[in-house]
């Protein structure tokens, strides 16, 4: 199942291309209903403090899970458990990636849970784009994202390989106090990544 997790922060609505179909799962993270009503989405489930949120009146038939304001974990990841206990193994969450900077780190920390979990997971905001990958080979279809940038999330990464860019690397080392491997740009239809050892995280920019 692909669940949609819509959090807080400024969107890009035009640039924001992941969407939805009938029968996928969607969650909004308090002040995420206010982006998902700006795409014009209509969560099902509405889970956090809402401490943030805009909307003063939520629709009928949307179901509520609310926690309190001093809690461990930060609305957009009590999102993704929820999702994860409905079954979800695919999660996009939209927003999350501007304003508090440790909400961002928090947020793109994610993707590395849903990583170990061997679940699928992306977040973006129309502005960017994020995944994470380790020890494997992935696709980046081109698309709207002018910049390809690859950023080591492990202290060393090895066997890191690019194809399909205007700088390719090949068997290259990235390490993470050192990051040399940002704002490359597809040259082709798609690009190739793929990591022998180690983990990354693959940003697409505008």
């Amino acid at each position: 199942m692909r669940a949609y997790i819509y959090v807080g922060g400024a969107i890009d609505a035009a640039g924001i291309t992941d969407h939805p179909k009938g029968d996928d799962l969607l969650i909004a993270a308090d002040s995420g209903f206010d982006n998902a009503k700006a795409l014009g989405e209509k969560p099902s489930i509405l889970v956090g403090d809402l401490d943030s949120i805009k909307e003063k009146k939520v629709p009928d038939g949307v179901e509520i899970y609310r926690v309190p304001v001093e809690k461990d974990l930060t609305d957009t990841q009590l999102a993704v458990e929820l999702a994860l206990s409905k079954g979800a193994r695919d999660i996009v969450i939209i927003g999350g990636l501007s304003g508090r900077l440790d909400h961002t780190l928090s947020n793109l920390g994610i993707l590395e849970h849903l990583a170990d979990l061997g679940c699928h997971g992306v977040i973006t905001d129309g502005f960017n784009r994020a995944r994470f990958l380790r020890n494997g080979s992935t696709l980046i279809p081109r698309g709207a994202y002018t910049y390809l940038s690859l950023l080591a999330a492990d202290k060393v990464v090895k066997g890191v390989e690019i194809d399909g860019v205007k700088y390719p690397l090949k068997n290259a080392k990235l390490a993470r106090a050192h990051q040399f491997a940002v704002s490359n740009e597809l040259t082709g239809n798609c690009a190739f990544i793929c990591v022998k050892k180690g983990s990354i995280y693959i940003i697409e920019s505008k």
